[in-house]
């Protein structure tokens, strides 16, 4: 497992976000106090405080480069 901080602060980035992640067949999980969401549930995402960076728990090891690779404009730098 791979933890990683991002921010989707806009509607557009949430959608592309969500998008982005479907595409793989592992599991996202966003964090975000002491709240876990699905990261592929677009109406889970609105649920969050999303004025902040949230980390992404990405349950998968074989993809990771590829995974970070796409997920590159979301990720806090």
């Amino acid at each position: 497992m791979k933890t990683v901080q991002i921010s989707l602060n806009s509607i557009d980035k949430v959608k592309a976000f969500v998008n982005d992640v479907t595409k793989f067949n592992t599991d996202f999980d966003l964090v975000s106090g002491r709240y876990v969401i699905d990261a592929k549930s677009i109406m889970g995402i609105f649920s969050l405080d999303l004025s902040k960076p949230i980390d992404l728990n990405i349950h998968d090891d074989d993809d990771i480069d590829e995974i970070l690779g796409i997920l590159d404009p979301y990720i806090v730098k």
